[in-house]
């Protein structure tokens, strides 16, 4: 029987702070963004908590089960950085990674998981929701499908959310272990293909935490958007 209550609250060891913003360091290094360097900042239950924007965010987010807080482990190659809740969808806090002084990772709470309360779910979408469309300093959002069920009516609501702002979007399609490779390759071309339709400024690619697959393809994409953020023209009377 599944615990009833609010929001699991998440601890972490003093040592587990970064303290300070990053900075955003200079345009026109040709290194991909260190992942490793990763260092747990902050966690947020509200969005009147968030850190002042900065340096660029990148942020996950996927239903849960999809293999969010894996895939974030798999890119930094650190066993316990982002952690998955025992009772799924419970966590509803933002978690921020700081990178150095370059960026930040941005865990979003899982969403769509049944068994929830109802204010559990009111209060992802608002977190979620405001964080998404309001942010200035997000620069993309890695969103995480489970490779056997992509394209789920709540990841059509959260793409929804974001396109009025028109933020990149990379998928994720995790697990792709457990497809065949041509089962795999027909997945990616049909969401593809889905995303083409209903969300232009979006790619995709196969990911798999267990084997280990995809990171270079997925890394490179969080490169581009820091650099994209940090290239970017302050508007006037900035």
């Amino acid at each position: 029987m599944k615990e009833k209550g609010g929001p699991e609250k998440r601890t972490r060891k003093p040592d587990d702070f970064t303290v300070g913003t990053p900075r955003v360091a200079s345009s026109g290094s040709s290194k991909a963004v260190n992942l490793a360097s990763a260092a747990f900042a902050i966690s947020v239950h509200d969005t009147a908590q968030l850190p002042p924007p900065g340096a660029p965010e990148v942020a996950f987010a996927g239903r849960s089960n999809a293999g969010k807080s894996s895939a974030i482990n798999t890119l930094t190659g650190r066993r316990r950085l982002a952690f998955a809740s025992k009772t799924p969808g419970r966590t509803q806090l933002i978690n921020f990674f700081a990178l150095g002084d370059a960026a930040y990772l941005v865990d979003l709470p899982g969403y769509g998981y049944a068994g929830v309360p109802l204010e559990v779910r009111k209060h992802w979408e608002v977190l979620v929701g405001r964080y998404v469309a309001e942010r200035e300093s997000l620069a993309g959002v890695v969103l995480m499908m489970d490779a056997r069920h992509p394209l789920t009516p709540l990841d059509h609501e959260l793409l929804a959310w974001l396109a009025p702002s028109n933020r990149p979007v990379h998928v994720l399609l995790t697990k792709s272990d457990k497809l065949s490779k041509q089962a795999a390759q027909r997945t990616l071309q049909q969401t593809r293909s889905g995303l083409s339709k209903i969300y232009g400024t979006s790619t995709v690619q196969l990911f798999s935490s267990l084997k280990r697959e995809g990171l270079s393809e997925a890394t490179a994409k969080i490169t581009e958007w820091v650099r994209d953020a940090k290239n970017k023209t302050p508007p006037k009377g900035e």
